[in-house]
């Protein structure tokens, strides 16, 4: 209080004046405001001026253009820019020096486009970086906001790897170069790959000038595909093919990497120009073959799974990277020609032996047909000469049946040891592949390991009966089945089968016997080992008519007998018959042998 009393009121203020509302100095209120608005900047609706951020929000950012009053614009016009800050000088449009409020209306949207196409052009005359908002996905690519124009960022311009997913960069601030304007359609590409290639470029020189083979470098991996995986070593790529990511075989890359996973790889080769980098990742291992178990020899018995399969056998993977071959030979103890994919597939546990191992080379063979006994070790026990089976038919050809008994116990029964009577021209006649037929051993050869055998010896051999029954002379029914050129099939009893000459087929009204014909036939002759049986029709009206002369002959010669014994004086004229006149009997009677045999 005391400070108080020490003031002391102006003595040439006017007190009166100023209750009255009049003035109080010699300078007018115009002239006051005159000099007041002399402070401040002249501004103009629909101007574009800058401004300074005096403060801000979540929701508005206060602008002071040097006008009486500021200026208060949405905080979402300055989405791109998150970094914004009190202090920044930001460009303005004035749309109202004074609303209703008596508020200053700023927009900074307005102002950035109206500036935005002189700054777009000159940005890609100029190499330009700039910064821009991406709103949003479309299809392509994306939708930046740069200085309030909607550009275009193609998918492909996001990054120099491939994008998974784009919703990540929505709503992101990024730098970006302007590579493409249409002035027609006020069309703007831009692209943030374009800033990220040229910092890689340099960085690509580096990395490449020093690239030696053997070399053991950190890498991203950048893209997988079927054929193998390809590897960003910071700023160049590299391919790991499919065949290099293991030891062991890799059907889908998938299952050794994953997208981003940082792997170490050795460089295997590069071309001149260093453009092509092939890498590898299993040669940071040692080879399995190398830790394969020393004490491992033929004979010894392993486990593992079928990796390949093909015709001619399968590859079991004993060890992730050791392989052996299962030809399909090894695989059965049968001879017959089969497909490996008969006895396992692909992913199959299976246990084998070891056949051969070559350490050097790398290479084993493998067999499983060795888990089981040899069959033929002792088949003189099993199947004696004599023994009765039952086999089953697995091939043909001309002259027999192949037949399997058991597993590789493989026999060939013979065309002519079919069947006793019926002449088998093809053995398809007989059976058919698959059937079961019943077998007789006949002789084994342990060589070549294979059985003769045979069917019809299961049954009596009936030409011993047909010796009797089918006696040289003998007459039969026949018909003849089929015609062939040098003679006739003839079908006769108990499905015997004789062979008629065309001669023997001369019927007695002196025509040819035709085919399906019943006639009668005469046994010329009976070969029991060769199972031939010859027949003729003509001999049964021919021999007929021979013994019917040759009887008249017996009748005439008895007569004449009792002539003589009446004349003996003839008689002994005959008696005296002299060599030349028996000689001219002789060649009488031959030659009406002769014409009786026609």
């Amino acid at each position: 209080m005391e400070n108080l009393k020490n003031i002391q009121p102006l003595d040439e203020f006017n007190w009166e004046a100023y209750e009255s509302g009049e003035a109080v100095s010699d300078v007018s209120k115009e002239q006051q405001l005159n000099a007041y608005d002399g402070t401040l900047n002249k501004v103009s609706e629909r101007e574009v001026v800058d401004g300074t951020v005096i403060s801000l929000n979540k929701r508005e950012v206060v602008v002071n253009i040097g006008y009486k009053s500021d200026g208060i614009i949405p905080m979402s016009e300055f989405r791109y820019n998150p970094d914004l800050k009190v202090g920044d000088t930001v460009e303005v449009y004035i749309e109202n020096q004074e609303d209703k409020k008596g508020q200053l209306v700023l927009s900074h949207r307005k102002a950035r486009a109206s500036r935005a196409w002189d700054r777009i052009n000159a940005a890609l005359d100029n190499q330009e970086v700039i910064k821009g908002f991406i709103k949003c996905r479309t299809k392509g690519g994306m939708i930046v906001d740069v200085f309030g124009i909607e550009a275009f960022l193609p998918g492909s311009q996001i990054d120099v790897k491939p994008i998974r997913d784009y919703d990540v960069f929505v709503g992101k601030t990024m730098e970006f170069k302007v590579v493409k304007i249409n002035q027609e359609f006020k069309n703007v590409v831009v692209s943030h790959k374009a800033l990220i290639e040229a910092e890689l470029e340099a960085q690509k020189k580096e990395i490449i000038g020093k690239l030696e083979k053997g070399q053991v470098l950190e890498g991203t991996v950048k893209n997988i595909t079927s054929y193998g995986v390809f590897v960003d070593l910071g700023g160049v790529d590299g391919l790991i093919h499919i065949t290099d990511l293991s030891w062991g075989r890799v059907s889908d890359p998938h299952e050794v990497v994953e997208l981003d996973q940082k792997i170490n790889v050795v460089i295997l080769d590069f071309d001149d120009e260093k453009k092509r980098i092939a890498l590898g990742l299993k040669q940071l291992t040692p080879h399995p073959w190398d830790a394969l178990d020393q004490n491992l020899k033929v004979g010894d018995h392993v486990k593992g799974k079928v990796v390949v399969m093909a015709d001619y056998g399968a590859f079991v993977e004993i060890a992730p990277g050791v392989e052996g071959l299962i030809h399909v030979s090894e695989m059965s103890w049968s001879q017959h020609l089969r497909s490996a994919q008969d006895f396992m597939k692909v992913g199959d546990e299976v246990e084998a032996v070891v056949l051969t191992l070559d350490r050097d080379e790398r290479k084993m063979s493998l067999g499983i047909k060795q888990l089981k006994a040899d069959p033929w070790e002792n088949i003189e026990e099993k199947y004696p000469v004599g023994s009765k089976h039952t086999a089953t038919v697995r091939n043909f050809t001309n002259f027999g049946v192949f037949v399997e008994i058991e597993e590789g116990v493989d026999g060939l029964i013979h065309i002519s040891d079919l069947s006793w009577t019926k002449k088998v021209k093809h053995p398809s006649e007989f059976t058919q592949i698959g059937a079961s037929i019943e077998v007789m051993v006949l002789e084994i050869d342990k060589e070549n390991r294979r059985l003769s055998l045979g069917h019809k010896q299961l049954e009596e051999n009936p030409w011993d009966v047909f010796e009797t029954l089918f006696s040289v002379g003998s007459v039969h029914d026949g018909q003849i089945i089929e015609v062939l050129d040098k003679g006739d099939v003839v079908a006769l009893p108990y499905g015997v089968e004789g062979f008629a000459t065309p001669k023997h087929l001369v019927k007695q009204d002196g025509s040819q016997a035709q085919l399906n014909e019943k006639l009668p036939f005469k046994v010329i002759e009976f070969n029991k080992d060769a199972k031939r049986i010859i027949v003729s029709h003509s001999r049964t009206y021919e021999d007929a008519a021979r013994e019917e002369r040759a009887e008249q002959r017996k009748q005439q010669k008895r007569a004449s007998g009792s002539k003589k014994e009446e004349k003996p004086m003839i008689q002994n004229q005959a008696a005296s018959t002299t060599l030349g006149d028996i000689d001219a009997l002789a060649a009488l009677k031959a030659q009406m042998e002769a014409g009786n045999n026609k």
